[in-house]
């Protein structure tokens, strides 16, 4: 029996998750998760497989609520990609958008810089996986 695949996206002040293979589980898994979307007042749209739940929650805290109600599932993250409005304010890429510099630069500025912005530079380099 194929397990739930869930992909989470979190918003400001609810999350999202869409169910990748809801056409390939049974249907005790769907009622399982029917179930646990209608307890937390949330709404499931089986036209787009995706549920939306109005509560601010982390990645992590959605994985061990699963735990939690013993609902076996494959999880990833989506990070939605937010217009920077942060611009660099030194060197050769000045007033451009951090998420508009090339890959190698910001490698460099992860291992190399340590002021103000590097939480800004962290994100964007998690965002691009590199």
């Amino acid at each position: 029996m194929a397990k739930p695949h869930f992909i989470f996206t979190k918003y400001t002040n609810s999350f999202s998750v869409h169910v990748d293979n809801l056409e390939q589980l049974s249907v005790q898994q769907i009622q399982q998760i029917e179930a646990f979307v209608s307890e937390r007042n949330g709404i499931f749209d089986f036209n787009t497989y995706t549920f939306v739940i109005k509560k601010r929650l982390e990645f992590n805290e959605f994985i061990l609520l699963l735990e939690h109600i013993l609902l076996e599932a494959v999880c990833e993250e989506k990070i939605l990609k937010i217009q920077q409005k942060s611009k660099v304010e030194f060197g050769k890429f000045k007033g451009m958008f951090y998420s508009d510099i090339p890959d190698a630069y910001l490698l460099w500025l992860k291992s190399n810089y340590r002021g103000k912005d590097r939480s800004i530079i962290e994100a964007e380099v998690s965002f691009r996986s590199i």
